[in-house]
């Protein structure tokens, strides 16, 4: 049959496919790009092509991504090891990533981008009284910032969705994301375009000028990790607990280089939740097959043409039968409880029936402070109706939420339609402040007040991230990732050790009830509100839009060239700090109060891995300074050092640059001048944004190496004239009594990238191309 099927795809079947696609008008992949269309004909002559090179069966993840080879017959595909060059169709950028993108782009000299490209406008409004207030004074606060990005749009011809528009990748789903589609984007959760079958990938900004500006984009060929679903959710289980259960079986790192597909007789639930989720456990993205709930969602938002034409290329859009995964999970839904995960880690995972005991245990707070629902994760229309069907039944027996309790709305869309269909009053009566369509909470755009930054408390989320401070800049904050349904359930009970699937409330008149299960449409049955329109869309031509960056500014500023490598070892750097466990990029480059200052990277670098512990003295942001014998803060000695011309490395541990996409974790080492950064192991996204701006990330060969280092170290890094991919460097480490011993250190440079680190960036070596 296979060999059949094989003969069909260049014969019979791709005359019919073909057929049918010509038959058809050209369809747009976005009703605000009416010119840029659908191209399903060259991805599936490409999939032909590889399929015949490696003659076997294709998942779902490979079809899409061979699909967008830049030269499929010729492109050494080996998953896990080759890098392929890929031709993405979209790029998306949100406003705190976007400024240092938009400024990279400039710096190119190139003079419009080459792909449809979008700025959502979604990070910098911070939660503080309510949706219309706060959004105001976002807008007041960020005018500067606000003006530049759009002017930046206009002039480079990429699509700007206002503030107050929705978060990114709620956006996407409604407008951009459809089955096939390959979108990078600047923010670690782009992957929730995955419940749309689409292949979107988080990276940082220079990967995304890459694309912008028409240059093929590399991703080591990934591996694919199977999830098998079985059976079907009911009750109290969501969407969330599949993902929450994955990531309590594969870990922050587990996936690592891989692509976690979805497949199996129980996919037909809310899919962008558990794809959004994926970037938890460090996947490349995640996807689910084309289906019949895809088609439904695109009619209702305006996109019945592309189900029609995807309808006919759906052999594309689901995988082979008889493809092989490179590991495979399985779960059966009709079997999954509630899961709640954390705190500090979104991997640490508890069914709700334990997790009151385990609190216990622990010395975890059972009170819940707050309740807070929505976010990319978690803010479609069913999600609220859920929600509110269990705010209804606590009202109609004379109950508030005991907790405080927001409600963030994912985009203008889903807010003027439950605005509409009465779960914005529901949410609000039984105590919930609707907030802006906006990040706000779960990336620490909050203004919270309740309690006192060092004060032991527990915050319960549907967001999909739950470090050390992220929310709230509190690190004594415990912050519990689950469901909208669980959320709202613990907000009403007000304690963590509340099982809704067991457990009694007491109404207002002392009688006792269970609250039931809740339940929502899937889809509003008058169709979507659109609301206010936020975009705008950029001109023909933009060439005479002006872009102006103030030099006294202390929000924005042009980018300088960073130097090159001079073709030496590099020897005798200190050790700016030695990392003791967890450093995500919010260790490395904190959001909250900083994101003001992601346009201005000299300012923004003075928040250099200052949560970052010290384990030296289990201090964060103080270190020795190896030259003055003082301590000072991790940037503050970083600068020290570059003023007195001596490079300095960190050291870290696992996984290290988990989290988030922010290219300011690699940008601000590079600019306060780091030149290495030595770790047992690196999150995928971190380590490409560290060769991108010239840096040398590399891992111990032996993890038990980073013992050896001592904080007063200085190491020496030998074999860089002769680097070449697949060779190891060696460094010597020479201790303070005057003793020496080498290691050898690994690292996964290709020769693109090596051009990269010896031009003294992409960008510069984009310059030299020119």
């Amino acid at each position: 049959f296979y060999s059949y099927y094989l003969a069909l795809g260049t014969g019979a079947r791709r005359f019919h496919v073909s057929a049918a696609f010509s038959a058809k008008a050209k369809v747009a992949m976005s009703r605000f790009e009416p010119s840029s269309t659908i191209n399903y004909e060259k991805m599936h002559e490409n999939i032909n092509i590889v399929r015949r090179r490696l003659s076997r069966p294709l998942t779902l993840s490979e079809k899409i991504v061979y699909g967008h080879l830049d030269d499929p017959a010729g492109q050494e595909i080996d998953r896990g090891r080759t890098y392929l060059r890929l031709r993405p169709d979209r790029v998306a950028m949100q406003d705190a990533t976007a400024q240092m993108a938009m400024l990279q782009f400039i710096s190119s000299g190139l003079p419009r981008v080459a792909v449809p490209s979008t700025i959502h406008c979604d990070h910098l409004i911070e939660a503080q009284i309510g949706g219309p207030e706060d959004l105001q004074r976002a807008k007041e606060v960020n005018e500067e910032v606000y003006n530049f990005l759009a002017t930046a749009a206009a002039k480079y011809g990429v699509g700007f969705w206002k503030p107050g528009s929705g978060i990114i990748h709620q956006i996407i789903l409604e407008n951009y994301a459809y089955p096939g589609v390959m979108l990078i984007g600047t923010d670690s959760h782009t992957p929730n375009g995955g419940g749309l079958g689409s292949i979107c990938i988080g990276v940082g900004g220079a990967d995304a000028v890459d694309v912008m500006a028409g240059i093929p984009w590399e991703l080591k060929c990934p591996n694919v990790i199977g999830v098998k679903l079985t059976g079907s959710l009911s009750g109290w289980t969501s969407p969330k607990d599949v993902i929450l259960k994955v990531a309590g079986i594969l870990t922050v790192k587990g996936g690592t280089g891989a692509i976690v597909e979805y497949h199996g007789p129980g996919i037909w639930c809310r899919m962008a939740t558990i794809c959004n989720m994926g970037a938890e456990i460090g996947a490349t993205t995640s996807i689910f097959p084309y289906n019949h709930r895809m088609k439904t969602y695109m009619e209702k938002t305006g996109r019945g043409e592309i189900s029609a034409v995807a309808d006919h290329f759906k052999d594309d859009l689901v995988p082979d039968n008889g493809c092989e995964y490179d590991q495979v999970i399985e779960i059966n839904l009709s079997e999954l409880k509630p899961h709640i995960n954390g705190p500090f880690t979104p991997d640490l995972c508890h069914p709700v029936s334990e997790i009151g005991a385990t609190a216990k245990k622990n010395g975890w707070p059972l009170e819940v402070k707050v309740g807070l629902i929505g976010s990319c994760t978690n803010s479609s229309y069913e999600d609220m109706g859920r929600a509110a069907s269990l705010a209804k039944q606590a009202l109609d027996k004379g109950l508030k939420c005991k907790a405080q309790f927001t409600v963030t709305p994912g985009s203008e869309q889903i807010r003027a339609t439950i605005e509409r269909d009465g779960y914005s009053k529901i949410l609000s009566d039984v105590g919930g402040i609707v907030l802006a369509n906006a990040c706000g909470p779960c990336i620490g755009q909050w203004d919270r007040k309740d309690v006192k930054k060092g004060e032991k408390n527990t915050i319960v989320t549907s967001y999909n991230r739950n470090f050390t401070a992220r929310n709230d800049a509190n690190p004594a904050t415990h912050a519990f990732v689950t469901s909208p349904e669980i959320v709202t359930a613990m907000a009403i009970a007000g304690t963590l050790d509340f099982n809704p699937e067991t457990d009694y409330l007491t109404a207002a008149n002392g009688e006792k009830f269970k609250l039931e299960a809740p339940t929502g449409d899937e889809l509003p049955s008058r169709d979507f509100d659109p609301g206010q329109d936020t975009y705008q869309y950029p001109p023909a031509e933009g060439s005479s839009v002006m872009v102006n960056v103030s030099p006294t500014s202390n929000r924005l500023q042009l980018l300088e060239p960073f130097d090159t490598w001079q073709g030496k070892d590099l020897e005798g750097m200190r050790i700016l700090i030695k990392v003791k466990g967890k450093c995500t990029t919010d260790h490395i480059s904190a959001a909250g109060p900083w994101l003001k200052f992601r346009g201005h990277l000299d300012n923004i670098s003075n928040n250099m891995l200052i949560g970052a512990v010290n384990i030296d003295n289990d201090a964060v942001n103080k270190v020795k300074n190896l030259l003055t014998g003082k301590f000072g803060g991790v940037p503050d000695v970083a600068r020290h050092y570059k003023a007195n011309g001596v490079n300095w490395v960190v050291v870290g541990d696992e996984n290290y640059g988990e989290g988030s996409s922010r290219e300011h974790a690699a940008l601000e080492p590079r600019h306060l001048g780091g030149r290495a950064i030595i770790v047992k192991s690196f999150a995928r996204i971190h380590e490409t944004n560290l060769k991108k701006q010239g840096l040398l990330p590399l891992t111990f060969d032996d993890a038990k190496d980073y013992d050896k280092i001592r904080p007063d170290d200085k190491i020496s890094i030998t074999g860089l004239p002769s680097l070449v991919p697949g060779k190891p460097l060696t460094a010597v480490i020479e201790h303070s009594d005057g003793s020496q011993e080498s290691i050898t250190l690994n690292h996964t440079f290709n020769e693109t990238q090596l051009e990269w680190f010896r031009a003294g960036s992409a960008l510069n070596r984009m310059k030299e191309l020119q």
